[in-house]
């Protein structure tokens, strides 16, 4: 994969190319410490991956990374910065992690390692020969100002609270800065289904289907102790889509 840094600061900027490529097999092709710059030289090369600082002058990480969001080719953007507040909107821009300095070289390492595993084509499986119930795509899930890369499939169950959405895998839970719908749009169809207006549940991940009060049902699921409920509401699409 081919990688560019954008860092203002060169100690910082030589650190991350050292780790990069001590723990990867990325290659970096130019290093900036200008925004402007960075959009000149994406009109006429492409790269995969951006390690993007959020202050760096002429124009910010963020409104950097918001227009190449607009690009045709969209390289992964993983931000660099030493201020936790900026998470929500890198998150709000899908970028595929959010590093805090100074570097961690453990963290640094995990990244690296999620990274070449999304990208390797020999880690996929063919969609023909892929096993039941698996679905290739990620998310980008939040836990204490991370952006943590996850498997739709290791998804269990989300629940509105208040104006979040929490949503649980099987040992973690993850705290969403949007409202449910929102977290729901995100969430392929075939594999989730809105149960009810505050949960949305894995169809994968039910165990046991159990009558409850109104002719609805509680929802048991793999490994969790937690009961989902469907709402009356819901009771009819639940049982055509379950065949009940």
């Amino acid at each position: 994969m081919k990688a560019i840094i954008v860092e203002d600061e060169f100690l910082a900027q030589e650190e991350l190319r050292f780790l990069i490529h001590k723990h990867s097999s990325l290659t970096i092709e130019a290093t900036f410490d200008d925004g402007l710059d960075v959009l000149r030289y994406l009109q006429n090369h492409d790269v995969d991956v951006i390690f993007l600082d959020i202050n760096i002058p002429s124009l910010d990480g963020v409104l950097l990374a918001q227009s190449i969001s607009k690009f045709s080719h969209k390289p992964e953007i993983i931000f660099i910065t030493a201020y936790k507040e900026h998470a929500v909107a890198a998150f709000e821009l899908e970028a595929f992690d959010y590093i805090l300095k100074p570097y961690q070289e453990s963290r640094i390492v995990t990244m690296l390692q999620k990274l070449e595993a999304q990208h390797n084509p020999a880690s996929s499986a063919p969609a023909s020969s892929a096993a039941p119930g698996h679905h290739p795509h990620s998310i980008n899930l939040m836990k204490d100002e991370r952006i943590i890369v996850t498997d739709i499939n290791n998804i269990y169950y989300a629940a509105a609270q208040e104006k979040v959405t929490i949503v649980y895998t099987r040992r973690e839970e993850f705290t969403m800065p949007m409202a449910i719908t929102e977290f729901c749009a995100r969430l392929p169809e075939e594999f989730f289904f809105r149960c009810h207006r505050s949960y949305v549940v894995n169809l994968a991940k039910i165990r046991e289907i159990v009558p409850w009060f109104n002719n609805t049902y509680l929802l048991r699921l793999s490994d969790l102790a937690f009961e989902v409920p469907v709402s009356r509401s819901k009771v009819k699409a639940f049982r055509q889509l379950m065949r009940l």
